[in-house]
């Protein structure tokens, strides 16, 4: 399944280049990818753990980034 969020409060290109290499190291992610310019995460994991996926994702992003929030 391939799903792309909108993000708030993404500060900077780094912090998002950090998400995104976070992400990818989650097991059940096949891809993922974090634009600091358009503001979104699109990821690409299994259906079936695609809601336990995305709440690893939040806990990954917040120690990069703690004011940032997926909308999901």
């Amino acid at each position: 399944m391939r799903k792309t969020f909108k993000l708030t409060d993404l500060d900077c290109a780094n912090c998002a280049a950090k998400m995104e290499n976070a992400i990818k190291k989650i097991d059940g992610v096949s891809d993922a990818s974090v634009s600091f310019m358009t503001q979104k995460l699109t990821v690409e994991a299994e259906d079936s753990r695609f809601e336990a996926v995305m709440d690893e994702i939040v806990r990954v992003c917040k120690k990069v980034e703690p004011d940032c929030v997926i909308h999901r």
